[in-house]
């Protein structure tokens, strides 16, 4: 519900805020309860972000705190980032930030590169669950001509996602700009008390395309078309949208694709994607990419399709951005580059407890013993304490009912656990002994009888 008086729209709590928060839980953008990271950038989107989360944040079980991110372009970039600092402290959140001192001629690309690396960064730091942007259906718009232009396929032309890769949330995406900033009036109507909103020069600056197809294309075409315009654009977004979604669900029904989410990205069968024509099989590809977060274009969607066809298992081919694809026997994978095992984790010291290590869950409990097996996901071992590690390319085992003792790596290989984890798969170990190599292998040594006082350990993918 709303009214007019003055020239001024007034929403009720009814409106915007209700609005928001049945997109919030239709769209299922905050899955679970948690700490939400709020991008301020000190204009009136931001701003408006800002009010209308912390409204609604009690309802979907979120805890905020404010970033933002000083590009050291504009002069007056330190003044706006102390008022976004005063306006978190009015809000009763706290705040962070970074300043990178970019300069005045950095570009609007490598402007939003460093500004979301260092959301990101600051994100890691608080453990935040999410981060969460005022991106609304006027840069979607922008987005749809903008990749129109640039010549992008239908996927692309879908636009802005209100989900994005590691918790990214653009819950504004239903807003027009217009109906954020009659919200900030609404909610301040007393301007000598309405937070001060930075009008940033760049976003005017028709040097960046952005701000050109803002200020001098979008006018004219609207001149030209009418307020038909904006809707037309939003329903192509809509058609390219659906399309696209419709391909990932079709991954999910097709069985012989077998796709699967990982830790890190996802993987997908091998031999069903060299049955199918060229065209069907890249854009099946690209579609696989798309649900890791990784975006292909034409030339390496064709050569990922090479790689489908001819590449042994182990051969890697880099994708940009942070990812590369990677054929693991009758599968392909896709998933982040640069992984590293992380830091060893303690086992063992109590009765009962629970510890993540990478991509993986333990749990152990004093139990009497069970009977050992070689391979499976649970095992028993005496009390004591334990190391939870990454193999290493020289680790060795005696495994339980063999002869002699194996090698890990050829063991991992043989388990058709994937070359590129094979340096970050965990093993237990308890001072020189290697104990276990879950669901792979358990060692021979330091078994416990079945029925004896033991801990029993079990482990899962997180």
């Amino acid at each position: 519900m709303c009214r007019r008086l003055y020239g001024l729209t007034l929403f009720s709590m009814s409106d915007l805020a209700a609005r928001l928060l049945a997109h919030i839980r239709e769209a299922v953008l905050f899955p679970r309860p948690g700490l939400g990271l709020l991008a301020v950038s000190g204009g009136a989107d931001s701003v408006a972000l800002l009010d209308l989360v912390s409204i609604v944040a009690p309802e979907v079980g979120l805890e905020l705190a404010v970033a933002h991110v000083d590009h050291g372009i504009h002069p007056e970039s330190s003044a706006v980032a102390a008022r976004v600092r005063d306006l978190a402290a009015a809000y009763g959140l706290p705040a962070c930030g970074r300043t990178l001192g970019l300069g005045p001629d950095a570009s609007e690309t490598r402007a939003r590169e460093h500004r979301y690396r260092a959301l990101r960064e600051l994100q890691q730091e608080l453990g935040a669950d999410y981060l969460v942007t005022a991106h609304h259906a006027d840069d979607q718009i922008e987005t749809v001509l903008f990749r129109f232009l640039r010549g992008s396929a239908p996927a692309g032309l879908a636009g802005i996602t209100g989900l994005g890769p590691d918790g990214l949330v653009r819950p504004l995406l239903p807003f027009r700009r217009a109906e954020l900033e009659e919200w900030l009036s609404f909610r301040y109507p007393n301007p000598a008390i309405r937070p001060p909103v930075f009008q940033d020069p760049a976003n005017r600056d028709p040097r960046h395309d952005r701000s050109w197809l803002r200020e001098r294309v979008l006018p004219l075409l609207r001149e030209r078309f009418g307020e038909a315009l904006d809707a037309n654009l939003r329903n192509a977004q809509r058609h390219a949208e659906r399309d696209r979604d419709a391909w990932a669900s079709l991954l999910r029904v097709l069985p012989e694709l077998d796709f699967r989410w990982e830790a890190l990205g996802v993987d997908v069968a091998r031999a069903p994607l060299r049955t199918y024509d060229k065209a069907l099989s890249e854009t099946l590809l690209r579609a696989v990419a798309r649900e890791a977060g990784c975006v292909l274009g034409p030339g390496r969607a064709a050569k990922l399709r090479d790689l489908v066809e001819r590449g042994p298992s182990g051969r890697v081919l880099e994708l940009g951005a942070g990812w590369h694809a990677e054929t693991a026997f009758d599968r392909l994978r896709i998933q982040r580059a640069g992984h590293t095992a992380p830091e060893s984790e303690a086992w063992g010291a109590t009765n009962q407890g629970s510890v993540r290590w990478g991509g993986w869950q333990f749990s152990w409990r004093a139990e009497p013993a069970g009977a050992a097996v070689r391979g499976g996901l649970t095992t028993w071992v005496p009390p004591g304490v334990g190391e939870i590690r990454a193999a290493a390319s020289g680790d060795r085992i005696f495994p339980l009912g063999g002869v002699g003792r194996r090698s890990v790596s050829r063991l991992l290989m043989e388990a058709r656990v994937p070359r590129s984890e094979r340096l970050a798969y965990p093993v237990l170990s308890r001072g020189q002994s290697l104990l276990w190599v879950p669901a792979v292998c358990r060692a021979a040594q330091i078994v416990p009888r079945p029925g004896e006082a033991s801990l029993r350990i079990d482990a899962h993918r997180a």
